[in-house]
């Protein structure tokens, strides 16, 4: 029986696999620059009817990894990581 290595190597796959890498870190963008959008709306208008209150949620995140100690600081350095 042969396999098709078309499929797997520089092929469908890894376009595939490539695509859906490239919408995840386009989608990530568009919500991290959202949140920005939100902060700064939230500091000049207060609390807006499309943000929400953006920035008592954010505190609250950072708040609880801060309780967390290591844990929360470990956290913290890999979700800067991720966004970076």
């Amino acid at each position: 029986m042969r396999v098709n290595h078309y499929l797997y190597r520089g092929g469908i796959m890894d376009n595939a696999m490539k695509m859906i890498g490239d919408i995840v870190s386009s989608l990530t963008k568009i919500l991290v620059a959202v949140i920005g959008l939100g902060v700064v709306a939230g500091i000049v208008f207060g609390d807006t009817w499309f943000f929400g209150d953006v920035l008592s949620n954010l505190l609250g995140v950072v708040s609880s990894l801060g309780d967390a100690g290591l844990v929360g600081l470990l956290v913290a350095a890999i979700l800067i990581g991720l966004l970076k």
